[in-house]
């Protein structure tokens, strides 16, 4: 099962401060969708605020990737510029 790591403080208060998971899911859409049935909310701010590493390549739009039920994913606050 691929493990997901949050990476920071934004998403604790919606994960009770856990910071890892293992899931079922293969691609970000339904990486989305799994995660927000495990705390409400998750799969929103994910979407929204959070870029996505999969096996060490970093993702600003991860839309269309997948991954491999080993793969590690870590889900990274984006930073806003300007």
């Amino acid at each position: 099962m691929p493990t997901v790591t949050i990476s920071g403080s934004a998403c604790r208060h919606l994960t009770g401060g856990r910071t890892e998971f293992e899931v079922k899911a293969g691609t970000f859409l339904r990486l989305v969708k799994e995660l927000d049935e495990i705390c409400p909310g998750l799969g929103h701010q994910v979407e929204e605020s959070m870029a996505i590493a999969i096996d060490g390549e970093i993702y600003q739009d991860a839309y269309g990737a997948s991954f491999d039920q080993d793969s590690e994913i870590v889900l990274i606050p984006k930073i806003a510029g300007g």
